[in-house]
């Protein structure tokens, strides 16, 4: 696991999730111009409670603020999957 990754799931885990998966799609989008600062592409599913009676955008906010100036930095896009535990169909 890349330090990256082991950064989000830790900064992650103040939401208390029942799972996390974090996908680096980085290779990707080699050569991307956006990329060209380091920064990775991730696919992100969390499930919280946390996420309970709060709409997409509020979902968002709560991952953003969990994961800070990661990014902007580290983090150049994150496409994310938030669902509370009865959404979850894993």
């Amino acid at each position: 696991m890349s330090d990256t990754l082991a950064a989000m799931g830790q900064r992650l885990a103040v939401l208390s999730p029942l799972r996390i998966d974090i996908e680096d799609e980085s290779a990707a989008h080699r050569g991307h111009a956006g990329a060209a600062s380091g920064g990775g592409h991730y696919r992100l599913t969390l499930v919280s409670a946390a996420f309970h009676g709060k709409n997409t955008v509020a979902r968002h906010r709560l991952v953003y603020d969990a994961l800070g100036e990661m990014m902007r930095g580290p983090i150049h896009a994150l496409a994310i999957k938030a669902l509370t535990p009865d959404e979850d169909s894993v």
